[in-house]
């Protein structure tokens, strides 16, 4: 992608991608209500082919791709003063039709020494995008203006800036990509199929300039990788979760809900201390609420904590701040909630404390 920000030149113009993004369905960003429209069969591989390194951590053409980052983070500045964050940066990549490709970034810091939440969006039309589709060994090399992505073979840079934060961190992968679904690939049923796997582990060292004070950082982080040519469904969403425990081991929960709220799929990859991936059975993972909050911006009321039960034990979730949420009209159509938690866990008999991230798509305010 082209390092130099493409300026829309007329509202209108802005106006018009939005409502693309609404229309086309990003993965999270589906207000409930809208229809959307399916896109015209695209031919692919039957079966779809295993993926591939570093070829596939490359942009593709298909209808969807995202690369995701959370983490945990922790500084002290040059006053002695020890501060704490959460972060978020995801770039999207939109594909449809004859249209230039979209990019979308959305930017968010969970500044835990101060108790508050700041966030920032991006959208850019890219002509010029130039687009491997699996036929390159560089990595990927993103920008949406000047937030940027950088990665191959699990070492990655990321920057971006907003008010009173701006972030510059280099990341180490420890262990080999988690392969989701068994084989690298999920079924959105007849919304299509992805591919999906994500970084569980990546140590991080960075700055953060927070209101104009640089401080050294270091933490952990998660990365996601996912593409494919699928169309995410209105009135539905989903709960996802990463699990980051002290024991070394990692879990990615992901429960998708149909447009009554019910649980129609779950995906649970286990990756444990030596990096091995193991596919959870559906049947041995479940979702209990244990609280809610409700936004005074939107007034939509999300789950605001959850005991999740998995094969060898149970995993405490409470959010690191209530107010994490995302309002992102401008760029995706859609407000979610996503933000940084703390992790109580029993594992085999064993207390074992960590620090997670959740998502949480497709709810709505009461009418």
């Amino acid at each position: 992608m082209s390092r130099t920000l493409r300026r829309l030149s007329h509202v209108v113009v802005l106006a018009g991608l939005t409502l693309l993004m609404v229309a086309c369905g990003v993965p999270g960003v589906v207000p409930a209500g809208h229809a959307i429209p399916i896109p015209s069969p695209t031919a692919t591989a039957t079966p779809l082919p295993p993926a591939r390194f570093p070829q596939d951590e490359a942009p593709h053409t298909d209808l969807t791709e995202w690369w995701y980052y959370t983490g945990h983070l922790q500084g002290t500045d040059p006053a002695g003063q020890s501060h704490v964050y959460g972060f978020e940066l995801t770039f999207f990549q939109v594909l449809r039709g004859g249209i230039a490709p979209v990019y979308i970034g959305h930017y968010a810091i969970t500044d835990l020494t101060r108790g508050q939440y700041h966030y920032d969006q991006r959208l850019q039309l890219e002509p010029n995008a130039v687009l491997p589709n699996g036929t390159s060994t560089a990595g990927f090399n993103l920008a949406v203006g000047d937030w940027t992505m950088r990665g191959l073979n699990g070492q990655d840079s990321l920057a971006a800036t907003m008010t009173d934060y701006a972030l510059k961190l280099m990341l180490q992968s420890t262990k080999p990509p988690a392969l989701h679904g068994g084989t690298g690939l999920i079924s959105y049923g007849v919304f299509g199929s992805s591919y999906y796997y994500s970084r569980t582990h990546m140590t991080v060292s960075g700055t953060i300039q927070d209101h104009g004070i640089t401080i050294p950082v270091t933490g952990l982080a998660w990365m996601d990788h996912q593409w494919g040519n699928f169309i995410a469904t209105a009135g539905g969403g989903w709960d996802w979760f990463s699990f980051q425990l002290a024991n070394n081991t990692e879990y990615m929960i992901y429960f998708l809900r149909d447009a009554t709220g019910k649980i129609v799929q779950l995906v649970g990859t286990q990756v444990d201390a030596q990096g091995v991936s193991t596919e959870l059975p559906a049947a041995a993972v479940t979702e209990q609420v244990t609280g809610h909050w409700t936004s005074p911006t939107t007034g939509i009321t999300y789950p605001s904590g959850w005991v999740i039960t998995v094969p060898d034990g149970s995993v405490t979730v409470t959010p690191s701040l209530k107010d994490q949420e995302l309002v992102t009209t401008q760029t995706t159509g859609n407000t979610y909630w996503e933000g940084a938690c703390q992790l109580t866990a029993n594992i085999n008999g064993q207390p074992v404390t960590g620090e997670g991230y959740t998502e949480l798509t497709g709810y709505t305010a009461s009418k």
